[in-house]
């Protein structure tokens, strides 16, 4: 079929995406989640791959959502989360729960059933076992909990709240997440290991089976001054004991093959400010000492590349490849890619992926001797791949199917100068196009410190088959660029960024690359705080889109469910002094609200926690008495990343509105 412009609706149900995988323990297959829009709704289904290469084979089907796969380690069966994908199923249908397939296919089973669910799972050692990331059955908050309807959740009469974290961008956390554990057999009833007023994150067995690692935080307000340690529990029940503990925090601990050590991402400064970069660390499991193994790298563990295709369901955390060595995604230059860490010191940090290669990869798996990843190259379509000599190699062709219809951007990694050095830029082109003038809409990555690399989206497809380019910097701020470029932006939001910001619009209307008149500017969460600012202070956009951004500050630091630490680590301050209140308000884009005069659209999700509607409308609030051209879209039962996993329909509306947006101002 030829290519030809998409339309929004046709991009979004045409879409098939790679929601994680497993990699089996002899690293010969993969079990992968494909997601696919049928009907409205997303499905996601089970697939298996070899390797080696081979045809995928489909292994689950059906109105469900299959996630996490899990393969035990004879490589006899797979676990897995499953739930009704149908909207309109009771909701306590749609609560995900542990299932079980063989390794060759067949009928799955479920594995017991806790009544709030299960977030996430691990096999034993011996494949006899798993254990379940669950909520607890006792809640936290919650008044009056009654008995609900069949298929509904129950309906409290109030939340007394008495901690600040009570709530993420999922919503109320009325129950804590804790570990438990189950045989791998029909019947079997679940047993919980850990308990108390603190969640466990990412579980973790020990080779013999005998213990759990997990990381936790067991302060007394995580929200405010959050710092999670290294903990383990005995496998048999008994009490957990803490193992160690950095200055900042520890996250994604995975335990060495031998049993002696536990690598993990983690940070060693108290209260580490937002330069502070995660490193790997390798920690002894007898006496829980310490160190760093990516130090001297100036690069944060960890995948910080936004790309709405990329995405896993996972912690991004290390492996092991062997006794001796450690493998981890690391952020460079707008490339995610997998390094190799010698622990014993005898060999430098080395990427087993080509530098020189325009590359981002999310969602590691490493088994003897083997990885996989999801991987986009060269802006090309997202695909389950195998790394091996240098390079990526594809296992699966479910991106290149469905985008084969629709033409792809040309891509372009170019330098431009900045205030404080140069600053690097993807630009997305129309195909085919020469290197002309055209509109062009700069799009601003949220964080502030993530960073944009040679990955797609639905986005950049459908508007540079509109015409237009697209460009997205990496300016101060930005991660994979060291320390230093992070911190030169530090607390002066509105300052540093804004002047690298403009000094991307000269560099590309000096390479002939945009028209001065037809310049747009778009940007999600802290991206959006920025295009709030920009159009205060300068007439240089002919539109803006802003999506779930900030708007005061002073505000945000409480309704933004980790606003309060958030912003004491951005340096920004914080309302509980005259002078901390007026620092905040001095970088709140309200303040230059009536200095606006771009025509600004305004998509919101309306359960957004991190950016919410309450910080917003006051912007739009503004707009609207002093009579300037705005819109603001409400989406409802939408979080913060819903331009990646919101509602298919949502979705649909959200890019049809920027399209029209910019159709309308920028041609």
């Amino acid at each position: 079929m030829p290519a030809r412009g998409p339309t929004p609706a046709e991009l979004v149900r045409a879409q098939v995406a790679i929601d994680g995988h497993a990699l089996s323990g002899d690293g010969t297959w993969v079990v992968y989640v494909r997601r696919t829009v049928a009907r409205g709704a997303y499905r996601r289904h089970l697939w298996r791959v070899p390797t080696a290469g081979g045809s995928p084979r489909r292994l689950t089907s059906g109105e469900v959502s299959d996630t996490s796969p899990a393969i035990a380690p004879n490589g006899r069966h797979i676990a897995f989360l499953r739930a009704n994908a149908n909207p309109a199923a009771p909701e306590n249908e749609r609560l995900a729960q542990a299932w079980i397939l063989d390794g060759a296919g067949g009928d799955p089973r479920p594995l017991g059933r806790l009544p709030h669910g299960v977030q996430g799972l691990r096999w034993s050692p011996d494949s006899r076992s798993l254990a379940l990331l669950a909520p607890a059955p006792q809640a936290r908050f919650l008044v009056g909990e009654r008995t609900a309807r069949k298929g509904e959740a129950p309906a409290p009469t109030a939340r007394r709240i008495t901690r600040m974290d009570f709530r993420n961008d999922s919503g109320y956390r009325d129950r804590r997440a804790h570990l438990w554990l189950v045989a791998a057999r029909r019947g079997a009833r679940p047993r919980q290991l850990t308990s108390g007023d603190f969640d466990v994150e990412s579980p973790s067995w020990s080779p013999d089976g005998r213990s759990m690692a997990f990381v936790a935080d067991l302060g007394p307000d995580a929200a405010v001054n959050p710092q999670t340690a290294l903990y383990l529990v005995p496998a048999a029940g008994g009490p957990m004991r803490e193992l160690a503990r950095l200055r900042g925090d520890l996250a994604a601990p995975a335990w060495s093959p031998d049993g002696r050590w536990i690598a993990a991402f983690g940070t060693d400064v108290a209260d580490p400010p937002e330069a502070t970069q995660p490193d790997i660390w390798v920690i002894d499991a007898l006496n829980g000492q310490a160190r760093s193994l990516s130090a001297g790298l100036d690069l944060p563990a960890g995948v910080w590349v936004g790309s709405h295709l990329t995405r896993t369901e996972e912690a991004e955390g290390p492996f092991w490849l062997d006794d001796t060595s450690v493998v981890a995604l690391l952020t460079v230059r707008g490339r995610s890619v997998p390094w190799r860490f010698d622990m014993r010191g005898g060999a430098e940090p080395e990427p087993l992926v080509d530098p020189a290669l325009r590359v981002v990869t999310s969602g590691l798996q490493a088994a003897n001797g083997n990885v996989t990843v999801n991987a986009q190259v060269d802006g090309t379509s997202l695909e389950l791949s195998a790394v091996r000599h240098g390079q990526v190699r594809r296992m699966t062709r479910n991106g290149s199917a469905w985008q084969r219809g629709f033409p792809l951007p040309r891509l372009e990694e170019i330098d431009l100068a900045g205030p404080a050095g140069r600053i690097q830029a993807w630009i997305y082109s129309p195909t085919r196009t020469r290197r002309t003038r055209l509109p062009v809409v700069i799009d601003i990555h949220g964080g502030p410190t993530g960073s944009w690399g040679p990955g797609t989206s639905l986005d950049m497809i459908a508007l540079t088959a509109a015409g237009y380019r697209v460009v997205r910097p990496n300016i101060r701020g930005s991660a994979g660029f060291g320390a230093a470029w992070v911190d030169g932006l530090g607390p002066r939001w509105g300052d540093v960024d804004a002047a690298d910001l403009l000094a991307v619009v000269d560099g590309l209307v000096r390479e002939g690359l945009a028209d001065e008149g037809r310049i747009g500017v778009m940007g999600l969460s802290y991206g959006g705080f920025l295009v709030n600012w920009l159009i205060g202070v300068t007439d240089r956009f002919a539109a803006a889109v802003s999506e779930n951004g900030v708007t005061n500050q002073v505000t945000a630091w409480a309704e933004c469910h980790f606003g309060i630490y958030d912003t004491r680590r951005a340096g920004l301050g914080d309302p509980l002094s005259e002078e901390g209140m007026f620092a905040l308000w001095s970088r709140s884009p309200l303040r230059n609200v009536a200095r606006i005069r771009t025509p600004l659209l305004m998509l919101q999700a309306e359960d957004d926690q991190v950016c919410p509607a309450s910080d917003n409308v006051q912007l739009f609030a503004a707009l609207r008495t002093l009579g300037r051209e705005v819109e603001y879209v409400l989406y409802p039962d939408e979080h913060h990343v819903m331009q990646s996993i919101g509602r298919p329909d949502r979705r649909i509306d959200r890019l049809e509105r920027i399209l029209a947006w910019f159709g309308t101002h920028l041609r």
